[in-house]
């Protein structure tokens, strides 16, 4: 490393440079890379610089009881994240003002780290969040009320973010999910049908709008105990309102878009992508309007009344259903043969009794319409009813789709992939539920809060989601990723009689590949803050009223 000096003339007049490099070899090739810019600085600034660098293998000798460095906050983390919001225009979409930064800190600390408003206070102490976003003086308090700020603003702010992304228009992916609560005192909690098998716990209900790559557009709380297709009228609402209207197309599961929602669709002259159910299926067929050697095709299409029905059979799940089903078979046999031990050595023992467990067993185990169990003395038997075996193992893999969308708008493999799209919203689900971002447990009780908290989470999926394209090829997680790049924090340089200043180290390769395969550089000069970030509660006095209380 060492300090370039060179001459540069502008309109006549004659200027001199002086910028930090580093030499290195590409390919045997001796390369320059510009490292800062010191024109800026004092010449008694440059030539300290040349002095450390001069005795950079013996800075002791340049007395040291002038120099010290220390380490600063952590830099790497926070630098890149926020550098991704900018990209998705979160930051554009959040604004400018003190409430638009509080809330693109939420969104950066979710990313980071996922915890309460209180943990992201204290993250904000030890992370590079003054020197990056220019925030001071905030608590916890001030994060509780901007999520209301949040929830107030939400609906322009998603409109912002729909403007800025380029996914092709026209096509919009929605599924709902539940998550349950801890307390009993949110607004919005309710119990209903639970999907995480948490009984005896409340619930909300989310829905999540996406677009036709699946990157979220919005996203709604419901109270726990509403139903999937309640949600939907209000989604086909923000589309005609607030994403555009125009030739739109929503695409949802089987128990999402049904009759009523089919109206709300049409009246808005809008088009839908959905399955039918077993039940459906079966009266199709019944009625003779779908045939069962349609399913045998890779992809099959009948058309009624304007309707498409798309057909085909997934191999790899029946094999999956076949092999369930005997694995459940196994476990009576099992069962059985047990009670038969059992009853052969305890001649007290009831074999009615036994039977009507097994039964009830079977029932349980969604077997009992063809497994016959039958007692012969004191020996329960175990059998297979042939003909009802065939009957429940016929639609295995067979899937319906129906839509209203013409042939000329989408041929049937369109519809088809379509429809597949919607794993990404249960990937979006997952990874905001239980795999990073981890939207509970919620510890926030007033309804307008619950909004703004679920917000923050979609919005930092949106950045997880776009650092997993980018780091997909490095063999880590996202995760994984964070936290190397959380361990690149910044140097304090510590001089008598002058102010802090910072210095960032160059990051060592594995960071580096990080931030290259994320597009993301690292500034030339970052300016210190005085973070005054401090929180109202202690540890130590939340401990200690839990320990008395308990």
């Amino acid at each position: 490393m060492y300090v370039d000096v060179s001459q540069v003339r502008q309109g006549g007049k004659t200027y001199t440079r002086y910028l930090l490099r580093q030499s290195y070899r590409d390919n045997g090739k001796v390369k320059h890379r510009t490292i800062a810019n010191l024109s800026s600085c004092s010449p008694a600034e440059i030539e300290a610089i040349r002095l450390a660098l001069r005795h950079k293998d013996n800075l002791g000798a340049l007395t040291p009881a002038t120099l010290t460095i220390k380490q600063g906050p952590s830099f790497g983390a926070v630098h890149l994240v926020h550098e991704v919001a900018r990209a998705l225009a979160i930051d554009t979409a959040l604004g400018n003002s003190r409430e638009g930064q509080l809330a693109l800190w939420q969104v950066i600390a979710r990313v980071i780290d996922q915890g309460s408003r209180l943990s992201s206070v204290r993250l904000a102490r030890s992370h590079a969040c003054a020197e990056i976003l220019g925030l001071r003086g905030f608590d916890e308090d001030d994060l509780y009320a901007n999520l209301d700020w949040l929830a107030d603003q939400q609906a322009e702010i998603e409109k912002k973010l729909f403007e800025h992304q380029q996914a092709p228009q026209g096509l919009f992916l929605y599924d709902v999910t539940s998550s349950y609560l801890e307390g009993e005192k949110n607004a919005l909690g309710a119990f209903g049908y639970n999907r995480d098998n948490k009984r005896g716990k409340l619930q909300i209900v989310v829905g999540l709008l996406c677009n036709s790559l699946g990157r979220p557009l919005a996203i709604e709380i419901f109270p726990g105990n509403t139903q999937d297709t309640k949600t939907f009228a209000s989604q086909v609402d923000k589309v005609a309102e607030r994403f555009g209207g125009g030739e739109i197309t929503f695409v949802g599961d089987r128990g999402m878009i049904k009759g009523p929602q089919i109206k709300d669709l049409q009246q808005e002259g809008f088009h839908f992508i959905t399955a039918i159910t077993k039940p459906q299926i079966e009266s199709l067929l019944s009625q003779g309007i779908l045939q069962m050697d349609l399913f045998d095709a890779p992809l099959a299409e009948v058309i009624v009344d304007g309707q498409r029905y798309i057909l085909r059979r997934n191999p790899e799940r029946a094999k999956e259903l076949d092999a369930s089903r005997a694995s459940k078979y196994a476990t009576i046999q099992a069962a059985a043969n047990a009670a038969n031990s059992y009853l052969a050595t305890h001649p007290r023992g009831k074999p009615d009794t036994h039977l009507k467990n097994l039964k009830k067993r079977a029932t349980t185990l969604r077997i009992g319409g063809w497994v016959t169990l039958g007692l012969e003395q004191r020996t329960i038997t175990v059998g297979k009813d042939v003909d009802a075996l065939e009957q429940a193992t016929k639609l295995d893999g067979c899937y319906v789709l129906k839509t209203d969308l013409s042939q000329t708008a989408a041929s049937k493999e369109i519809v088809h992939e379509r429809y597949k799209d919607l794993a990404l919203v249960e990937w979006a689900f997952r990874q905001s539920k239980t795999v990073h971002l981890e939207m509970r447990p919620i510890h926030v009780r007033l309804e307008s809060r619950t909004r703004g908290h679920a917000f923050v989470v979609m919005l930092a999926y949106s950045i997880i989601q776009e650092l997993a394209n980018y780091w997909h090829h490095l063999d880590l997680t996202v995760q994984e990723g964070l936290d190397q790049l959380a361990t690149l924090c910044l140097n304090e340089i510590h001089l008598p009689d002058q102010s802090i200043s910072y210095q960032l180290p160059i990051p060592r390769d594995t960071i580096q590949k990080l931030l290259d395969a994320a597009h993301v550089k690292l500034p030339m000069k970052i300016v210190p803050r005085d973070h005054n970030v401090t929180t109202k509660t202690k540890l130590t006095t939340r401990r200690i009223s839990k320990k008395t209380a308990a």
